[in-house]
């Protein structure tokens, strides 16, 4: 679910509530507490995820860009979901101020396509390592358009690494 703010600019610039309960429970029907927040800062063709948490660790997310601009990509691991397996993609950056909610169940990954950026994430529940998952950037099931030159990306060992969809660890 994308969520853009209302801003407000004069001359001295501009402000935005990044986040109201009660306006986002409103727009979305959505109610969720969020607990951690979590700031990343990467350079060009820096591609991060696809991760997730298991078990009672599991996260929503409400992302979105401080500086810079990303491709941001949401999978959803709910097998009783109707978009099960299913890619969702949208650009987030500083200039549009869009954000991306994220429920529990789907599998969460960026790449940066500006120089560097600032990514900011507020997450309802705490990270966990023993009940991280994640799925390969490049799984061919997927087929994820990442818009950018797969070769010059910049990739974790950890995520060099990570399971095709198929043989990705279960939720629960």
């Amino acid at each position: 679910m994308v969520v853009e703010p209302t801003i407000y600019y004069d001359d001295r610039g501009y402000f935005f509530e990044s986040f109201n309960e009660p306006v986002f429970v409103e727009k979305t029907g959505i109610s969720v507490r969020f607990i951690q927040d979590n700031q990343s800062k990467s350079s060009i063709g820096v591609l991060r995820g696809l991760h997730y948490q298991r078990g009672e660790y599991q996260q929503a997310k409400l992302v979105r860009v401080l500086e810079g601009e990303v491709l941001d990509v949401v999978v959803d691991l709910r097998k009783d979901s109707v978009t099960y397996k299913e890619v969702f993609t949208t650009v987030l950056s500083a200039d549009n101020f869009k954000q991306v909610f994220i429920p529990r169940g789907c599998a969460h990954g960026f790449l940066v396509r500006s120089e560097e950026a600032i990514f900011a994430y507020k997450c309802d529940n705490v990270y966990n390592k023993a009940s991280e998952g994640g799925i390969i950037y490049n799984d061919p099931s997927l087929q994820i358009d990442w818009d950018f030159d797969l070769d010059k990306v910049i990739v974790s060992e950890k995520d060099k690494v990570l399971p095709l969809f198929e043989n990705a660890l279960e939720l629960w």
